[in-house]
């Protein structure tokens, strides 16, 4: 029976541990009392990977299965370059499972996930962009993140840029524009948060005296133009322009030039450009780089609709930082009257909120235009900043009262200015005067530099609402409705005439830059010794875009009364009542009408 006994608890062992290295689980217990150094040791380093991998498979097992299933799936629509699957896991699955699972939360690293892709590295960079970009949205980024966010910004793009040849990598157009994008605004925020020092920790104070270079505006410069240089899209955008073959393109473009994927990253970090010069305050370079660009329905950037908003949000914004109010006001018009064309379809986005804001900005910058260059635009866009932006449009129509008014709406509507300088973390003592003396904020000096303009023209609205009630007038009673000496009206007078000129581009012009003077108000005048000759042009309704918005209103009150379903008519109360009560046999006799009863013979 012991023999027996012993048999079962030893079959029972060895199922135990079947697996299990007996020597090295036993060790060398046992053999004259003294430990065997021959035995090798588990050193510290092997036992802290073992201790890692227990970690990551506890994190994995924490992973919902939902999630895992998402992953798995995505990394082998990635490795099938399958751009239908990848745009659907990508603008779909991942925003419907961070809702349901991470809505406040961090997604896995990639370390934890890595066992689910077999440590595919590329697409452990590709997942760290969303880790990190869902970080910066949602969440609060402390400095490991923002330091690792832009590490593997450098080794994605160091990937794109320094491989041998075209990489194998297709991705959607929505994605490779959100990664440019992501990556201004990521060296965006890092700049604004790094320049407030006062808030910044002792472990945070070291940590950026001995990273200088990281987020600095020279290596995000130099990754936008390596991307323009490597894809030679000036050069393709020129060719096509041409109308040369896609054979002589090829040729002119080399071999990254053709892939979609270098073709549109170089597309996109020309926008990426203008954005980057704007937010340093070099708005002629910002349009400089757009040289080659095409504001119209047909170029690439309008494919992305965020994109497409972007680029007109920032040339509208360069223009009236440069005074060129008609050409700001043009490029907003254009795109709010897409905006609100496509508006049904933008709620489908997942970006509807981000797009929604940066057209409220755009309404708010249009307020802005037309009070200093008043011109005739289209009715519901202005009926739009009316209701939005009626209170402030009627005080900066006030000349110097309304200052507040131009001042509220510019920072509201402004981009966030950051400084391409940090401050000098590395020496104490000038970081101290920094911290004493603080510099003016981009923001508030970019003010002060349109405000002054805004002051110059503080007169006009004024001495434009008595000119516009006269054909003539003498100088000398000018002067009197003005409460100032002839000399001051005459500057005044100055002031408004050349307020009234601006450089404008011509149409279908290239270059965003060039343009020629032209008057941009209905009032002119002429000075002929001690009187003040007033000419008004009046411009007539343009009947045909009244036409146009109505007829379009009438199509889309007869979509939706067309689309709807038919009411469920009413049942008849005779028939009601049939239906509640057996019916009774009718007679014989008698004439039958139409609805079935029996009318009795006279």
């Amino acid at each position: 029976m012991t023999q027996q006994r012993k048999a079962l608890w030893e079959s029972d062992l060895d199922e135990d541990l079947h697996d299990v290295d007996l020597n090295l689980a036993i060790g060398s217990y046992g053999q004259n009392g003294l430990y065997d150094d021959a035995q090798p040791r588990i050193d510290e380093a092997t036992l802290i990977a073992v201790q890692q991998q227990v970690a990551q498979q506890a994190a994995l097992a924490q992973v919902p299965d939902p999630v895992k299933r998402f992953i798995v799936h995505f990394h082998q629509a990635v490795l099938d370059n399958n751009l239908p699957e990848i745009t659907v896991a990508y603008e779909s699955g991942w925003n419907r499972l961070t809702e349901k699972f991470y809505a406040k939360t961090e997604w896995p690293e990639a370390e934890i996930i890595a066992p689910l892709v077999n440590d595919d590295q590329i697409f452990l960079i590709l997942y760290r962009e969303l880790y990190y970009r869902h970080v910066y949205s949602r969440l609060q980024p402390d400095i490991d993140d923002r330091f690792h966010s832009y590490e593997n910004s450098c080794e994605l793009f160091n990937y794109l840029l320094n491989s041998d040849g075209p990489v194998p990598l297709e991705l959607p157009e929505q994605w490779l524009w959100d990664i440019i994008d992501e990556f201004i605004y990521q060296f965006q925020n890092f700049c604004v948060w790094r320049s407030k020092v006062k808030s910044k920790t002792e472990e945070e104070l070291i940590l950026l005296a001995d990273a200088s270079q990281i987020w600095s505006s020279y290596s995000v410069l130099n990754v936008l133009y390596s991307l323009i240089q490597k894809s030679k899209i000036n050069e393709y955008i020129i060719a096509q322009q041409e109308g040369k073959s896609q054979e002589e393109i090829a040729d002119i473009v080399g071999e990254y030039g053709p892939k979609p994927l270098y073709r549109m990253l170089g597309y996109f970090s020309i926008i990426g450009l203008l954005r980057v010069h704007s937010l340093l305050g070099d708005f002629t370079l910002a349009l400089k780089v757009m040289e080659n660009v095409e504001l119209n329905q047909k170029s690439p950037f309008t494919r992305v609709t965020a994109c497409h908003v972007t680029t007109y949000y920032y040339v509208g914004f360069c223009y009236i930082m440069l005074r060129r109010y008609p050409d700001a006001i043009r490029t907003f018009v254009s795109i709010l009257n897409f905006i609100l064309r496509m508006r049904q379809y933008h709620t489908r986005s997942y970006q509807y909120d981000q797009i929604n804001k940066t057209a409220d900005r755009m309404y708010a910058l249009f307020a802005i235009c037309n009070a200093l260059s008043p011109s005739r635009v289209d009715d519901n866009i202005s009926s739009t900043v009316k209701e939005r932006y009626g209170e402030q449009f009627a005080k900066m129509s006030r000349g110097e009262e309304g200052i507040p008014a131009f001042e509220e709406l510019f920072l509201y509507a402004c981009p966030k200015f950051m400084s391409a300088n940090p401050p000098p973390y590395e020496d104490p003592d000038l970081l101290q005067a920094y911290i004493d003396d603080p510099p003016v904020e981009p923001a508030q000096r970019h003010l002060a530099l349109f405000l002054a303009d805004v002051r110059a023209q503080a007169p006009v609205p004024t001495l434009r609402s008595f000119l516009k009630l006269y054909t003539s007038l003498d100088a000398k009673k000018l002067s009197n409705f003005l409460d100032a000496d002839e000399e001051e009206m005459v500057q005044q007078l100055m002031v408004m005439k050349q307020a009234s000129r601006s450089i404008s581009r011509v149409e279908h012009e290239k270059g965003f830059l060039r343009g020629q003077m032209i008057s941009t108000s209905d009032l002119d005048f002429v000075i002929d010794e001690n009187m003040v000759n007033i000419a008004e042009s009046t411009v007539g309704r343009r009947y045909a875009g009244w036409f146009i918005r109505n007829t379009e209103h009438a199509q889309r009150v007869y979509d939706t009364l067309h689309n709807s379903p038919l009411p469920i008519p009413p049942k008849p109360a005779t028939q009601a009542k049939t239906d509640t009560q057996a019916p009774a046999a009718p007679p014989k006799t008698g004439q039958k009408v139409a609805w079935g009863s029996v009318k009795t013979a006279a």
